[in-house]
């Protein structure tokens, strides 16, 4: 939806670039915890139930979910930076056919932004060195969103692929819930 974009671009506007204390990034993690939380809430609420006549396209995309195990906390931020951005980009386009409830669209789009920001902020500015399992995971979640993308494509966007791709969502949110509390 234009919407979204609409009012991340006032956001980044209005915003110009805040000086993000280390104080603010000691926060990050509690502060993403509630970020996830509220968006699981906004994508339950931006849909009904899942439609029944949804289930005969059902697809496994395989979240490959060891890029959320690595021994390194950094790398593990990185990556859910990646998979909250691949997530915008997914859900900036072509949801004519989702019949969603906009509002909660835009909720989710605008927290999932401010994250991202918070996190580039944070993250990229502390480590700026080059990591092999970075590049790895890097990689391999830009298979699984491709993945999720095509299929979005191939069904040309219809409500049984937006319904499938909010549950997908919904399941790489929650596994970044459950990292984030041991962070």
């Amino acid at each position: 939806s234009m919407n979204a974009f609409g009012l991340v671009h006032i956001g980044l506007m209005l915003s110009c670039t805040p000086i993000i204390s280390s104080l603010q990034c000691n926060h990050l993690p509690l502060q993403q915890r509630k970020v996830i939380r509220n968006s699981l809430k906004l994508l339950d609420k931006m849909g009904k139930n899942f439609p029944q006549q949804c289930l005969r396209d059902k697809t496994s995309f395989r979240f490959p979910t060891h890029v959320l195990q690595p021994r390194q906390k950094e790398t593990v931020r990185v990556a859910i930076e990646e998979i909250f951005q691949h997530i915008f980009y997914i859900f900036s386009k072509n949801l004519t056919l989702a019949s969603w409830d906009g509002t909660a669209v835009d909720q989710f789009q605008n927290g999932l932004y401010g994250q991202i920001e918070q996190l580039e902020a944070c993250v990229i500015k502390n480590h700026t060195h080059y990591l092999p399992s970075k590049e790895d995971s890097r990689l391999k979640l830009k298979k699984y969103f491709q993945k999720i993308d095509c299929f979005l494509k191939d069904k040309q966007h219809d409500l049984c692929s937006w319904e499938i791709s909010r549950v997908e969502m919904r399941r790489c949110l929650q596994l970044i819930d459950k990292v984030t509390r041991k962070l």
